[in-house]
Formats: structure tokens, C-alpha cells, sequence
């Protein structure tokens, strides 16, 4: 509940401050609307008695003729439609007020809506869609909102079947947004092709299923491990516990009191920071789906569960397709590609041994920038993977 992360920085005083601050400016705006909605009231009054006054004095100036029972009985109408007008105005104000929530509806009816969940029968992917992984942007455009800027600008690139390609760039340079593009979180302009076909033909639910994601900070939600592991019932129990065994969690399952049928608190509150991911990690060899994006999986946990993730994916996901958000370099500088963002566009695509060669390049200039003990280390890298790539892709001699 982010109490311990408050009293851990000592930010109590800053937080009550921001609180009162808040509570001021929501206590003047309630204190006006009672104000103006008293003053509106006593100024009605105002005129309905200078109304009544100017019904009585006009039998004082008109004929005489009038009886006494007829004065007042226009004296009482006239003070019951009084009272009939001030409820009358009373309630168009709160109208007014109220259409406020109106037209918050009315903004909704007007949001675009998102592509159906469900693909139609004839357009449904195959079932073992995709058996590469072959992904393609071809001249992708997509904003968060058509009245800002575009967030990636004519991306275009081919990732082939099982490549291993890291993804960098300075903050905001639309590594993210490549993310969002291709699980559709956001409508965009050209194309994204996997496998031979169009990620726009179907249904999301058709989409996202084949799709696998770590994220950087794990997401776990309310319910047993089983539910976690594979929310739609969909895997044998032999498929889950295997994956567990992958990443050294099959013990600790098995020491929670009801195995799989555990608890798992929302956000997985009752399991360390290293295990969530390992969790996130599981339910990602449960799918065993061709292609897998990894937000900087290994950014928030120990060096022990970083090896181990690291392991594992190289491992298990050696015949995929893995598509790796980098906030560290040297998480993707063993990769076969780097694709190096800028600004919403691709401006460097090609293995890091070979991008480096480049004393004017992008990724270059990022890597001088670690230092030269880190800059070696990571051409060590570079150089030793696209020695062994050169290797494996030699032909054998007869």
C-alpha cells in the first residue's frame, strides 16, 4: 500500500503537505457552491417579496371597488405561486449542476471504441500460429492521441524467426511504444506482420495470447498459484509443476500449504521481489508461445535470480523469437541485433559487434558514455557473440 516506501524516504511531511493542499482546494470550491447557492436563494426571496408588496400596493392605487375577500385571495395565490417559482428556479440550478455528470457520460459514448476482442470465424489465425516468430514493422505510426506528436515515426525493420534483439534508446526514445504497437494497446498506420500475417486481421484476444510478456515490475494478481500460472484452465498440472521445476520455485510451491491451490495476494504481496518474476517467468514457459518480449526483466531483482532468469530464458526460449526492452546494455550486447530508437525512429539495426565498428553511431556514443572499463567490457561482448554467430553460421566442409 506504498506505506513502507513513504516512512522508508521520510516523506510523511511532503505527503501531508500535498493532502492539505488538496483538501484546501476542494473545501474553497465546495465553500463557493454553498455561498453562491445561499446567495441565489436570499436574492430570490429578495424579489419575491418586493413581487408580493408590488400585488398588494396595486389594490391601494386601482379601483377601490375590490372586496376584502378577493384582495386576499390574490394575496394568497400569489404567495403560493411564490413559493411554487422559488422551488422551481431551486431545482433548474441543481439541474445545472448535475449535467456536469451528464456530460462526463456523454464524453464516454464519444471515446473511440477498441478493436473486438474476438476474432470472426473466417478470420481466425491457426491454431499453431505463428510457428517462426517472424516479426514486421512496415512503416508503423502511432501516437497516444491524435492531437499530440507521434510516438513512433515510419518504424520500419524485419526480426527473423528465433533472433534474440535488444531494444535501446534514451528515455522516451519509443522502446515502450514498440511494446504497445505490437500487443495493439494503441490504433496505428502501416503494418505489423507476423508470421505472414497482419496482427490487425483478428481479434485481440487472438493476438495477445501468442504473444508473451515479462514486465519489469512483475504483475501477479488475487487468487491461487494455479490461476496465476494459467488463468483459463487451459495446462495439466504436470505442465505447470514443470515449469516451477524451470525456475526453482517447485520447492517452494510445495511448501505452501495447499500447493498449487495457494494463495496469492494482489500484487503477490507474500512473495519476495525475485520470486514474482520468477512467477512471470513460469507463466511465460507455461504459453510457450513463439515470441516473447521482456521489458528489462532482470532490473529490479538480485544478481543470484538475475543469472537465473538469464539462464533460463537462453534455455527455454533458445527456438523463439525474443524481443528484449534494454535499460542496461549489457543485457543485449550478446544479442543477435540491436535495434537503437531515437526519437520514435529506428536509426541503428544490425549486431552490436558490428554497430559498435561505428565510432559515429548511435549505440557507439552510448557506450563510451558507461566509461571505458564498462565501454571494454561490453566490445568484449560484442565481439566474442558475433565471433561464435560467425562460427555457427560457417559452412561445414565435406
Amino acid at each position: 500500500n506504498g506505506l513502507t516506501t513513504i516512512r522508508a524516504f521520510s516523506a510523511e511531511a511532503v505527503l501531508e503537505k500535498e493532502f492539505d493542499s488538496h483538501q484546501d482546494l476542494h473545501s474553497s470550491a465546495f465553500y463557493i457552491f454553498i455561498a453562491t447557492a445561499r446567495a441565489f436563494g436570499y436574492w430570490l426571496d429578495v424579489v419575491c417579496s418586493l413581487y408580493i408588496a408590488m400585488v398588494t400596493f396595486s389594490f391601494l392605487i386601482i379601483d377601490s371597488a375590490w372586496l376584502g375577500g378577493s384582495v386576499g385571495l390574490a394575496i394568497t395565490q400569489t404567495v403560493g405561486l411564490i413559493g411554487m417559482f422559488q422551488w422551481g428556479m431551486k431545482q433548474s440550478a441543481e439541474v445545472e449542476n448535475f449535467m456536469t455528470s451528464v456530460e462526463r457520460i456523454l464524453e464516454y459514448t464519444q471515446v473511440d471504441k477498441e478493436p473486438p476482442l474476438e476474432s470472426p470465424q473466417d478470420k481466425k489465425p491457426p491454431a499453431n500460429w505463428p510457428t517462426e516468430g517472424e516479426v514486421e514493422f512496415n512503416h508503423v505510426v502511432m501516437s497516444y492521441d491524435p492531437s499530440l506528436p507521434p510516438v513512433l515515426k515510419d518504424v520500419t525493420f524485419v526480426i527473423r524467426p528465433r533472433e534474440k534483439v535488444g531494444v535501446v534508446g534514451r528515455t522516451g526514445a519509443g522502446k515502450s511504444s514498440l511494446t504497445a504497437a505490437l500487443f495493439r494497446f494503441n490504433s496505428f498506420k502501416g503494418k505489423i506482420i507476423i508470421d505472414g500475417i497482419d496482427v490487425t486481421d483478428f481479434g485481440l484476444h487472438d493476438l495477445r495470447s501468442k504473444l508473451s510478456v515479462i514486465p519489469q515490475e512483475p504483475v501477479l494478481f488475487s487468487g491461487n498459484v494455479r490461476k496465476n500460472l494459467d488463468p483459463f484452465d487451459e495446462y495439466s498440472d504436470h505442465t505447470i509443476w514443470s515449469a516451477l521445476e524451470e525456475v526453482e520455485l517447485k520447492e517452494v510451491i510445495e511448501d505452501l500449504p495447499q500447493g498449487l491451490n495457494s494463495k496469492i495476494v494482489e500484487g503477490g504481496a507474500n512473495l519476495s521481489v525475485g520470486q514474482r518474476q520468477l512467477m512471470c517467468l513460469a507463466r511465460a514457459i507455461v504459453r510457450n508461445n513463439k515470441i516473447l518480449v521482456l521489458d528489462e526483466a532482470t532490473a529490479n531483482v538480485d544478481l543470484q535470480t538475475d543469472a537465473l532468469i538469464q539462464k533460463t530464458i537462453r534455455r527455454k526460449f533458445a527456438e523463439c523469437t525474443v524481443l528484449t526492452i534494454a535499460h542496461r546494455l549489457n543485457t543485449v550486447m550478446d544479442s543477435d541485433k540491436i535495434l537503437v530508437m531515437s526519437n520514435g525512429c529506428v536509426v541503428e539495426f544490425d549486431h552490436p559487434h558490428i554497430l559498435l565498428g561505428n565510432k559515429h553511431g548511435y549505440l557507439y556514443r552510448m557506450v563510451e558514455q558507461l566509461g571505458r572499463t564498462a565501454a571494454e567490457s561490453l566490445h568484449n561482448i560484442a565481439a566474442l557473440n558475433y565471433n561464435q554467430s560467425a562460427i555457427l553460421r560457417r559452412p561445414k566442409s565435406s
